[in-house]
């Protein structure tokens, strides 16, 4: 009896998971395609890549903050205040916020587009802010782990404060992830209001919509089928999952690093969507502008533009990031365009740290 009711639960699970890809398939894409693959390699590498893909150009550099930098959550008198106990590389969007990073203790942190997420009342009576563009940022000036940020974050010490995207006359709705050089994972959301984290090991890829939890169901159907069988094939949100999900624990676990980063790059470029594609009743998919892969182990971010030809990567040990340090800057041009090849950090210039975006003034 045990076999037929565990085949009956499998098989309506499969319908379950099968319903919700039908429907998804029908509904309108309203995600920014970005994608994020945790690869969990031999001799303990992990490697993490994400794909940025946006409308138009992000404005991106490369910055490297050292520690001791005192923080604002830029949400007004109310904000989180911090000093960073770790220095970090990141990748800055329009030159405001944080996108994407790799901190000295080999904590990556990722923030992509999330449309279902909403985030709590900001009031008076609220705790201390923290601005949407300072998120990915205060995981990495404060946490050498995903154990340590998920233990933190599930006190819940700020309130996060959301604002427009630049240009645009919308709030920015963004999710977090967060990886470490043990290869343990978190995916951190807002939903309903509420905050939702997802911890564990085997949450190796995030995507867009729908929410993770859905994801996760979307992906179970999918492994049904197999990945030599069939995988879906568009640039939408639940499909790129699939893939990324298939392709990061069929590639093989090379003990060479070399092959393992070219392999990593393979996945992120087969999710990526082609650049200067345009789908004019889905606005939000759009081209992939850059690509970071994060070596957790030897400390190596790497950077590859869509409109330059070379990859190239920073290497953390080379970096000062002593208290008191400069600020350093790599100014990657319009379109991140400027040509770089190899190892890059005495490209970098010492520079004015920017501004994170946070509320108004007078709010």
């Amino acid at each position: 009896m045990a076999e037929p009711l565990r085949r009956t639960r499998s098989a309506l699970s499969t319908v379950a998971a099968l319903a919700a890809a039908t429907a998804l398939a029908f509904a309108p894409a309203i995600s920014a395609a970005c994608t994020r693959v945790v690869y969990l390699g031999a001799n303990d590498d992990v490697i993490t890549a994400r794909s940025m893909d946006w409308k138009e150009d992000v404005a991106t550099n490369l910055w490297v903050f050292p520690r001791g930098m005192a923080r604002d959550g830029r949400a007004g008198p109310n904000s989180l205040k911090w000093t960073a106990k770790y220095g970090s590389i990141i990748a800055s969007g329009y030159d405001i916020s944080t996108t994407d990073g790799l901190n000295e203790a080999g904590l990556s942190a990722n923030v992509l587009w999330l449309t279902e997420s909403e985030y709590p009342a900001f009031t008076k009576d609220s705790k201390p802010g923290l601005a949407i563009s300072l998120w990915a940022q205060y995981a990495l000036d404060n946490f050498a782990t995903v154990a340590e940020a998920v233990t933190a974050l599930e006190r819940e010490p700020f309130t996060i404060v959301t604002a427009n995207v630049p240009g645009q006359d919308k709030l920015a709705t963004l999710h977090l992830s967060l990886s470490d050089s043990s290869g343990d994972s978190a995916i951190v959301q807002y939903i309903g209001g509420r905050q939702v984290i997802h911890h564990s090991r085997k949450y190796q890829v995030m995507t867009n919509s729908p929410v993770f939890e859905q994801q996760l169901a979307l992906d179970a159907y999918w492994k049904e089928i197999g990945g030599t069988v069939f995988l879906p094939g568009t640039n939408r949100s639940a499909d790129r999952f699939a893939r990324a999900s298939f392709f990061v624990n069929a590639i093989p676990k090379n003990e060479d690093p070399v092959k393992a980063i070219a392999s990593v790059f393979s996945i992120i470029r087969n999710v990526s969507v082609p650049f200067g594609i345009t789908t004019p009743d889905q606005p939000n998919i759009s081209s992939t502008r850059w690509r970071t892969v994060a070596d957790h182990k030897r400390k190596l971010y790497f950077f590859e533009s869509a409109l330059t030809p070379n990859v190239f990567w920073v290497d953390l040990k080379q970096l000062d990031f002593a208290p008191g340090a400069k600020v350093m800057k790599l100014d990657l041009g319009p379109d991140q365009r400027n040509v770089f090849a190899g190892e890059v950090h005495a490209k970098f210039t010492p520079s004015e740290p920017f501004v994170f975006l946070g509320l108004p003034e007078g709010r």
